[in-house]
């Protein structure tokens, strides 16, 4: 955690590291073939789960980003998670991540809010995006409330100290 604090430096200066260790691996959404998955299933890399709407314009903005972060960093070791929480069905969040042409982030969802508030209630989420860094262990690393630049030297940074 000190050496994610040490890197959350300019665009991503807003990151705050865990206070206390929690484990966040029955943390749930809807993966890309629609069904329930947990961040257990994604043991063993570092993710950076971001949750995001269509209606949300600074999410809107910083999509672009994920999909580069997720190209130039993502593999064995690091994936971005974005998970859309637009109520409703897929149509809408698929169509917006085709129009901006992000096509390297795999599509999650959560069209009931429950990994939002249950991130609300833990005093983890204030509004979106939301950005949660979590450790190869399922372990809460670090959080943002906001958006961020993500497609830059200051990102790169920060997910390497993560990793």
């Amino acid at each position: 955690m000190a050496a994610v604090d040490k890197a959350a430096q300019g665009e991503v200066a807003a990151m705050l590291p865990a206070t206390t260790p929690l484990s966040m691996r029955n943390v749930a959404y809807n993966g890309p073939d629609g069904a329930a998955i947990t961040v257990t299933e994604l043991a063993g890399k570092t993710l950076r789960i971001n949750l995001w709407a269509t209606w949300c314009a600074p999410c809107r903005e910083e999509m672009p980003a994920l999909n580069e972060l997720q190209t130039t960093m993502g593999g064995a070791d690091f994936q971005v998670v974005a998970v859309n929480v637009d109520t409703g069905g897929d149509e809408k969040p698929k169509a917006f991540l085709e129009e901006i042409g992000v096509d390297e982030l795999a599509y999650y969802r959560d069209p009931s809010l429950a990994l939002f508030n249950r991130l609300k209630r833990q005093g983890l989420a204030l509004r979106l995006p939301v950005t949660i860094l979590i450790d190869k262990e399922g372990c809460l690393l670090a959080l943002m409330n906001g958006p961020a630049e993500w497609a830059n030297d200051d990102a790169r940074l920060l997910i390497e100290a993560a990793m």
